[in-house]
């Protein structure tokens, strides 16, 4: 018969083992990611051709322009332990801290509506990006991309909101918006005519300060190139588990491809990543070491890289001598750089520096 001493050591034991054992199975405030899917934005999807041009000439392609993703664990799904050590010890695989990545209100339907936002204007953007590579024209509006909490137009002015007019002078640029804002005495009152959900409204509010001059007005809102009118009809559709606005860059190339003769690629395989604007400035994205690993298992043997993600994408699980990666600032460096490197995979290219 064991001791009192001895029965209370095994009674400890077990206690330490039994929480060990909880704290295993316990989730962590940590996101993991993992490569996801690349899809090639000049092939189909559901039988149907990703890129669709309606009303202008369009021309094929047996190459590859290949979206790459990354698969994140969720908001309100925290990592469990042993999932944790696994994704630390997996190359292709990054760990970050949850409010790195989640804010402590989002909920698996908030992020997957930002996430399809995101993509939407990403597509539209594209749009506006390759016509103007193209040098083809387009009509476009203003309309509101932020609302500060608290400020003038708190309550008044909505996110999507297209902005007609100011005080009754007709404002359809970004530059013409600012200006007609800032004239306004400071403290005065301001009318902002804008299209919502298809109905034209007025909004009054007063002015404040400007942060940057205390002699000009704001009504404290964000603001960007909106409501485009293109010449003729481009359709983008994709997967609706793919969203947030990273596959700008190669939707932009591919609809630049798809509206020139021959082929852009010259039967090759590239991926790429990045945000576009409709100027075609090219942006950072997350993820770029999952996304490198995904592309090169799928053949890419160019990878586009945004220059704000170079050093990162840098320290990537990839093999560069099986696939190539290129700086790129906008969406011209993008076209130039595919085209000489389809025609010389040797060419000298831009290269990512830590």
């Amino acid at each position: 018969m064991p001791s009192r001493r001895t029965a209370a050591s095994l009674l400890a034991l077990a206690l330490v083992v039994g929480l060990a054992v909880v704290a295993w199975r316990q989730p962590v405030p940590y996101v993991t990611f993992a490569p996801g899917p690349t899809v090639n934005v000049l092939g189909d999807f559901d039988s149907k051709p990703i890129i669709k041009v309606t009303g202008r000439e369009t021309y094929d392609d047996d190459g590859g322009l290949r979206l790459v993703t990354v698969v994140p664990s969720g908001p309100e799904q925290k990592v469990p332990l042993p999932e944790l050590v696994s994704a630390w010890l997996d190359p292709d695989r990054s760990v970050y801290p949850y409010e790195a990545i989640y804010g402590s209100d989002d909920t698996r339907s908030s992020v997957r509506q930002q996430s399809a936002a995101q993509m939407t204007s990403s597509q539209e953007n594209a749009v506006a990006a390759a016509l103007k590579a193209l040098g083809i024209g387009y009509d476009v509006g203003v309309g509101i991309s932020l609302v500060q909490p608290d400020g003038p137009a708190d309550g008044k002015l909505e996110v999507g909101d297209q902005v007609l007019s100011v005080d009754g002078r007709a404002v359809d640029r970004i530059g013409e918006l600012t200006r007609a804002v800032r004239a306004v005495p400071v403290g005065d009152q301001v009318a902002l005519r804008v299209r919502r959900d298809g109905r034209d409204v007025t909004e009054r509010m007063r002015t404040v300060a400007a942060e940057d001059d205390p002699q000009a007005s704001a009504v404290r809102v964000g603001v960007g190139e909106c409501c485009f009118d293109f010449p003729f009809d481009v359709q983008l559709q994709i997967s609706q588990n793919i969203g947030g606005p990273s596959g700008g860059l190669m939707f932009a190339t591919g609809i630049y491809d798809v509206l020139t003769p021959g082929s852009l690629t010259d039967g090759k395989v590239i991926a790429g990543t990045g945000e576009i604007d409709p100027e075609g400035n090219v942006g950072e994205i997350g993820g770029i070491q999952q996304k490198l690993v995904g592309a090169q298992a799928d053949g890419a043997r160019l990878f586009l890289v945004p220059a704000g993600n170079c050093a990162e994408a840098l320290g990537g699980n990839y093999d560069p001598d099986r696939m190539r990666l290129v700086k790129v600032s906008t969406l011209d460096d993008a076209i130039s750089d595919v085209k000489a490197w389809a025609a010389d995979p040797d060419a000298d290219l831009p290269r990512c520096t830590r």
